[in-house]
């Protein structure tokens, strides 16, 4: 049974995994015995990033380029095959967001947030994917949000992009699903990472809420990401398409309950 989710010898690719919840996701594939490659656009942090796998045990192959060029993700993507081997497993996880009102967001930064969330994602799947139908195999799974279900303040243009992410998803599966190519999609809930240390702590409005409004009562650790990410990209999802599993503790799952019930 073990076997289904052995992913001894397969590349896997994933972008934005200098740090956070894309190391998480690349820890998790690599400890799954996949080979490893990472993707960044920021010298320090692949510098930084290498390192810390090494210290885990890990050998990452890093590559920098921007996920949003296409003519540059194809030369990496092109010579990753060549250097590395062919891409079994491409996780679309690098992403950025803006929280600024909708009516005070300027044009450019909303188009700046769907280049990285959404058009990064269709560049790297349609030139992976290339190979990927070619071989007839490959499982490519795109990181979506509880944005990609839910409207929060501030974020219209993180929501635009993570909403239409899962539809890509599902339409990418819809096309290659025939091929033996899987796409599927994580969404994460709320995670306890270095960015959302300064709101993780007692008092905290925003940490009140979150323990409140998830039913498992905590933040995520990023290691709760692992069993998805190595099942999305194993053997054990070969005929799940078009699907995005939500790893949230639970809140997409209730309408919540008021502040004053435990």
């Amino acid at each position: 049974m073990m076997t289904l989710f052995d992913l001894t010898g397969k590349v896997a690719l994933v972008t934005g995994a200098t740090h956070g919840l894309g190391m998480a996701m690349a820890k998790a594939l690599a400890q799954a015995g996949a080979t490893l490659v990472v993707n960044g656009n920021t010298p320090e942090k692949m510098e930084k990033a290498l390192l810390t796998y090494e210290e885990a045990g890990i050998n990452a192959k890093g590559y920098l380029f921007d996920v949003t060029n296409e003519a540059a993700a194809q030369e990496s993507i092109a010579q990753i095959e060549y250097e590395v081997g062919p891409i079994a497993i491409l996780v679309n996880n690098a992403g950025m967001i803006k929280r600024i009102p909708a009516l005070e967001m300027d044009v450019a930064d909303f188009r700046k947030v769907l280049d990285v969330d959404l058009t990064g994602p269709f560049i790297m799947s349609k030139n992976v994917g290339k190979y990927m139908v070619e071989r007839r195999a490959g499982k490519i799974i795109n990181i979506c949000s509880m944005m990609s279900e839910l409207g929060r303040d501030t974020v219209s243009a993180y929501a635009a992009a993570k909403g239409g992410l899962k539809m890509l998803t599902k339409n990418l599966a819809t096309e290659w699903a025939k091929y033996n190519v899987q796409v599927n999609g994580i969404g994460p809930g709320y995670f306890a990472t270095d960015q959302t240390a300064p709101i993780r702590v007692e008092g905290h409005p925003f940490n009140e809420f979150i323990i409140h409004r998830t039913p498992a009562r905590r933040w995520g650790d990023p290691e709760d990401l692992a069993g998805a990410t190595i099942f999305l990209a194993s053997k054990a999802s070969d005929f799940v398409n078009g699907q995005i599993l939500y790893v949230d503790g639970g809140i997409l799952a209730t309408i919540g309950k008021p502040s004053n019930e435990h």
